[in-house]
């Protein structure tokens, strides 16, 4: 099983080892740890020399406002490094908005451009902004040309997914899908093409039940595969083999 989004570098150098042992001995064999600031960018690349871990380089809607926004093409340069396989995350956060909204917006349309110029998927983080990453998902498309991309850490509306799926995107889902009040994206999550499914922990935020309130790490990731199986009436097995294989149709240096 691969966890297509965490963050590894927020746990201790000295821990690290353990978690990834544990990650190991539940079934998960690669993880991808994402970018939140093109100046940790070279760290993020050094802890992904590690067998089995990947990354990712680009800047977090919160952090979009820390400094002058960063173009296309030197986001780009970044990906260089093989063990780089995708752009972001980048997007939207209108939630906690921790940045300007006009800093954001136009953060996430260079990070869209270099995920074009790089031939990466974006990785992109959606909150309470569904209506506005629907909307420069679709001009960028249009202006420049396609693009891949996967909606990380999946919690918006139905639409949102519909919206990326017609782009040829992906929805990845975390432990919020198997929190109790999560009917509503249970029902989006079973509806979402095979094909077209990720599962992520987006650790060490997010642990899903039966860890729920305790730190998220990757191993957990299969509690989320677990409920996402029985949702669409497939046994684990079966949806391990389905979400690998699309990981590795997405982010296709890992193929």
């Amino acid at each position: 099983m691969i966890d297509s989004h965490c963050h590894l570098d927020m746990f201790d150098a000295a821990e690290l080892d353990a978690v990834l042992g544990r990650a190991a001995t539940a079934g998960v064999g690669e993880m991808i740890t994402i970018g939140t600031r093109l100046a940790e960018s070279a760290p993020l690349i050094a802890l992904a020399q590690r067998p089995g871990v990947w990354c990712t380089v680009g800047v977090h809607p919160h952090n979009a406002g820390d400094g002058p926004v960063a173009d296309a093409a030197t986001i780009a340069r970044l990906a260089d490094n093989p063990r780089v396989v995708g752009i972001g995350e980048s997007g939207l956060d209108y939630f906690y908005d921790k940045a300007p909204r006009d800093m954001q917006q136009a953060s996430f349309r260079q990070h869209i451009r270099a995920a074009r110029l790089a031939g990466l998927p974006l990785v992109i983080h959606a909150r309470d902004a569904d209506w506005d990453i629907a909307a420069i998902l679709h001009e960028e498309w249009d202006a420049g040309g396609p693009f891949q991309l996967v909606l990380h850490c999946f919690s918006s509306g139905r639409a949102l997914a519909e919206d990326a799926l017609k782009l040829g995107g992906y929805v990845s889902f975390s432990g919020i899908l198997t929190f109790p009040k999560s009917g509503a994206l249970r029902d989006i999550a079973r509806d979402i093409p095979a094909d077209r499914l990720l599962v992520e922990t987006d650790a060490p935020y997010l642990a899903p039940v039966p860890f729920r309130g305790k730190r998220n790490e990757s191993s957990h990731v299969v509690e989320t595969a677990r409920v996402l199986a029985e949702l669409r009436g497939m046994p684990l097995e079966a949806l391990d083999a389905l979400t690998t294989g699309n990981v590795h149709a997405l982010f296709k240096r890992m193929a």
